[in-house]
């Protein structure tokens, strides 16, 4: 199995020294160097006086949605262990940015290139206990590093469907290897657990579910955010739209127009750059409706206008104001997060396209959301559920117990952490 790594290593070497010279041209490219120029002495600094005594858990995600999936099992960690040290490594900018300042991490810090002096420096700093690899993102040299420091290696809510590009030849025996590696490995569903022991082995995978549950329920209870918005909207039937494109909202416009104002409409589009934003304000200018940017809310503003939110870090909090929800995505590569607005209880809706969104399919089949497939049918649902409360409510009941019933994967993980640093007094 060793030959495996030496062979990955060459690889990455090479691959490392070609991006290198090539990055100039590329402004991605430079980002990625640049932001590694001073990675070890900046994490040396913050690493450099802590106590070694205290538990030290490294938590690896390759962006900032992989890591939401972590908060809840950090947060299940603090309590049992409040003098627990969080160590969390990124590959994106994007996970990096978000959380470069994350209140309850020593460091927090972008993982290095996956060479064997990187990982042994790596590891010399971080001193782990354990290491926590979120769903994928698996790099072979930091892994062996930490395994040969005596640290627990965790794969946390691991993926593997059927068809994967993980199974094909010589790969098949790669990820053999690095899987062996991890001391355990905790599915998301029974086909991954299955899956898992099946084609690389891991008959020891535990089925412990989904902490995007947990995650969407912890936030759920904390909407401090849009306290100030929420008060336009008393007594008000809102449909929140959801990371909409441009496809979505050619939909929600004229839907929102055929009801007569019977709803209000909060719009929170995927992108929020300002060239989407001023598309999206001139189409509601052509059709005539009333609109108020969030950044620029008028003294005067009434729920009567449509809200167009543009700031992102709002959505989830936003779904709590909702009747029901749209979310976009549907009509494009594949539906956003239906997770979101589920758990307030309110019905979903969303486009035809969802199929790689297992709760997303899940919601639809057991009554819990609506598959729209044009216009005429959206229009048709919001009416329903607009006349029908009955209805509204047993749909949205059916969403929330949905969420309800799938809690507790993180107080899994978190138990398994626990029970590796059980011997350490902080």
């Amino acid at each position: 199995m060793a030959s495996y790594r030496t062979l990955y290593t060459v690889i990455v070497a090479f691959l490392h020294a070609s991006l290198k010279l090539i990055s100039p041209a590329f402004p991605k490219l430079r980002m990625f160097f640049s932001a590694r120029k001073h990675l070890f002495a900046d994490l040396e600094n913050k690493t450099g006086s802590l106590p070694e005594n205290r538990p030290r858990i490294w938590v690896h995600a390759a962006s900032a949605g992989e890591f939401e999936q972590a908060r809840p099992i950090l947060a299940e960690i603090r309590k049992a262990r409040p003098d627990a040290l969080f160590f969390l490594s990124f590959l994106s900018d994007s996970g990096y940015s978000v959380y470069r300042n994350y209140k309850d991490a020593a460091a927090v810090f972008y993982h290095p290139v996956d060479s064997p002096q990187n990982a042994r420096m790596t590891v010399s700093l971080i001193k782990p206990h354990v290491v926590v690899v979120m769903r994928y993102d698996f790099w072979p040299n930091h892994l062996y590093a930490a395994k040969q420091h005596g640290a627990v290696l965790i794969l946390a809510a691991a993926v593997l469907r059927k068809q994967n590009h993980y199974s094909r030849p010589f790969v098949k025996e790669f990820y053999s290897y690095v899987f062996s590696l991890f001391d355990t490995i905790f599915t998301v569903s029974d086909s991954d657990r299955t899956h898992f022991a099946d084609v690389f082995g891991r008959k020891d995978a535990v089925k412990a579910g989904d902490p995007r549950f947990d995650q969407v329920k912890l936030r759920s209870t904390d909407t401090g955010k849009i306290d100030s918005l929420a008060g336009f909207y008393t007594d008000r039937t809102v449909l929140v739209g959801g990371s909409t494109w441009e496809k979505d909202e050619t939909l929600l416009l004229p839907a929102y127009l055929s009801l007569d104002g019977a709803l209000s409409m909060i719009l929170a589009p995927h992108d929020v750059s300002t060239a989407n934003i001023l598309r999206i304000e001139n189409e509601l200018d052509s059709a005539g409706l009333p609109h108020a940017r969030l950044s620029a809310l008028p003294a005067d503003f009434t729920a009567d206008r449509i809200l167009v939110i543009d700031r992102i870090g709002l959505l989830a909090e936003l779904y709590s104001i909702a009747a029901f929800a749209y979310v976009g995505g549907g009509f494009g590569v594949n539906v956003h997060n239906t997770l979101e607005p589920a758990v307030y209880g309110i019905p979903v809706m969303f486009g035809p396209r969802h199929h790689n969104s297992p709760e997303a399919e899940e919601l639809a089949t057991i009554g819990g959301a609506t598959v729209i497939r044009d216009k005429a049918s959206l229009i048709d649902v919001l009416r329903k559920l607009l006349h029908n409360p009955d209805a509204r409510h047993e749909q949205g009941m059916i969403a929330g117990r949905y969420v309800q019933s799938r809690l507790g994967a993180s107080a899994k993980f978190a138990r398994r952490i626990l029970d590796s640093v059980s011997g350490l007094n902080g």
